[in-house]
C-alpha cells in the first residue's frame, strides 16, 4: 500500500517500530505528501521469509514501506541520509503520469 515513486531517504530516528528511517516523497500526486502523513522505511514483524512460511502473503502497513525485522538495521543504515528509493509496481496511471519516468 506504499505509495509509487521516487523517494530521497533522510535521517533516522527510533518509533512506534523500532528504528525507522524518514523519506521525501518527490513526485507531486504520487507521493509528494509522504512526510506530512508520517510515511517511513520500518521493519517489521509482518514482512519476510519467516512470515511468510505461515501466511500466504506478506502482511500490509498503511502506506509504509516495511522491511523484514531482522535486516532493519543494516538496510536503514545503508540507505539513510540521501539515497534514492524507488517504489514500483506497472500500474498505468503511474507509468503514464509520472514526470520523472516521462521527461
Amino acid at each position: 500500500m506504499s505509495s509509487l515513486g521516487f523517494y530521497v531517504t533522510k535521517n533516522t530516528y527510533y518509533g512506534d517500530h523500532g528504528l525507522a528511517l524518514k523519506i521525501e516523497g518527490l513526485e507531486k500526486g504520487f507521493n509528494d505528501k509522504a512526510s506530512a502523513r508520517n510515511i517511513v522505511v520500518h521493519g517489521s514483524e509482518y514482512v519476510g521469509n519467516d512470515y511468510l512460511r505461515y501466511n500466504r502473503i506478506n502482511g500490509r502497513s498503511y502506506g509504509c514501506p516495511a522491511i523484514p525485522a531482522e535486516q532493519t538495521s543494516k538496510v536503514i543504515n545503508t540507505i539513510k541520509n540521501g539515497s534514492c528509493l524507488f517504489i514500483y509496481s506497472p500500474t498505468k496511471k503511474y507509468l503514464s503520469q509520472s514526470k520523472i519516468l516521462n521527461e
